[in-house]
């Protein structure tokens, strides 16, 4: 199969981690951004095949994780208001909030439906005219397009019952809020893929420029993440950092233009709070004025008391490459994908829900 196959080659695979073998001699602690990378690094057992002077560590890469717990107590009292479809991706609905979750509010009898696109939502909002469907709007620059072009397409046929309620966030600049933060030295990033794909590799520029972080954007099969980290290794062992595209099958520099068009035509950025860091200014996107009719945030008034994170869960720390999984208390005892505590045991991208299926305790 063409673009599968052969960035599964085992052989070539192999040369290349010969490559990354022969030439990493400094330590090297690298960041995998996407939730995605994390779950295919475990998957092929790529950290078992590194040298040992490379630190691999997970970044805040899963929007369901980092959505805060304030956020979601907004979208769990929407959901119990009268008239109201709440629509979602799957992954959100278990999510827990302060005290409840949309699973438990729609066991309670909210009417909280899982949708696999903007589009199913928009379908629920025309068959219920009489409803207001809300769609809880999740993900990093790869869905706000498609959200956008909902809105849009909801602005055409007239329809007045349908709502977003953003929680869309954007990657830059919470890069450069966990740089700023200091918490944890990197040498590289690898950036991720699908979020690229939308908005190309030259946003990423100031992480080399500005804080000597090597980068580079990689796909998700084994040979892309592999191929990512030795052009990783050569730019530390050269010092010369810079911002390259190990995945050239689907990103370009400049990203995808009508994509972009579609995204900046109906969102803008805002301030956006994600667990375990805050408010990260300018990484939210926000509907702008001419579409605040679509607006949940705007058209709802819901009132939630302060938020509060789930006693003696790290999602934050694990989010921020502070910690590991492992090192929850409740790691594989209170927390499992079964009976999660926090959203990164929740997500298939969550790095607690990864270290349980694949991971040792030491993660490797």
């Amino acid at each position: 199969m063409k673009f599968i196959e052969e960035y599964r080659d085992p052989e070539l695979g192999k040369k290349i981690l010969e490559r990354i073998h022969r030439r990493s001699k400094k330590p090297a602690r690298l960041m995998e951004f996407c939730g995605g990378h994390t779950v295919a690094i475990f998957k092929h057992g790529l950290r078992q095949l590194l040298p040992s002077n490379i630190e691999m560590l997970s970044g805040p890469g899963c929007p369901v994780c980092v959505t805060a717990a304030a956020d979601l107590d907004k979208a769990i009292a929407l959901g119990k208001a009268p008239g109201v479809i709440i629509t979602s991706f799957g992954d959100m609905v278990r999510v827990p909030g302060s005290s409840s979750s949309l699973q438990q509010a729609k066991a309670e009898g909210a009417d909280v439906r899982i949708v696999y696109s903007a589009q199913d939502a928009l379908a629920i909002a025309r068959e219920n005219p009489e409803k207001s469907v809300v769609f809880i709007g999740i993900g990093f620059e790869t869905t706000a397009p498609t959200i956008a072009a909902s809105v849009l397409q909801a602005e055409r046929e007239n329809i007045d019952n349908y709502y977003v309620l953003s929680f869309h966030k954007a990657t830059p600049p919470v890069m450069q809020a966990i740089c700023k933060l200091g918490e944890v030295k990197l040498n590289g990033i690898i950036c991720p893929g699908h979020v690229s794909v939308v908005i190309g590799s030259m946003p990423y520029e100031f992480l080399a420029k500005d804080y000597n972080i090597a980068c580079a954007v990689s796909g998700f099969e084994p040979v892309d993440i592999l191929l990512a980290v030795y052009q990783l290794v050569e730019q530390i062992e050269s010092d010369s950092p810079q911002v390259e595209i190990a995945y050239r099958r689907g990103v370009k520099p400049e990203g995808n233009p009508a994509a972009l068009k579609l995204m900046n035509t109906v969102f803008e950025a805002g301030g956006a709070d994600w667990r375990g860091i805050g408010i990260v200014p300018a990484s939210g996107l926000q509907l702008k004025k001419q579409y605040e009719r679509f607006d949940a945030a705007k058209n709802f008034d819901v009132k939630v008391v302060p938020a509060k994170e789930p006693e003696d869960c790290i999602c934050g720390a694990v989010l921020r490459g502070v910690s590991t999984p492992p090192e929850c208390r409740l790691f594989r005892k209170a927390c499992t994908p079964e009976h999660p505590v926090g959203p990164c045991m929740v997500s298939s991208e969550g790095s607690c829900a990864t270290y349980y299926q694949y991971g040792g305790d030491d993660g490797r």
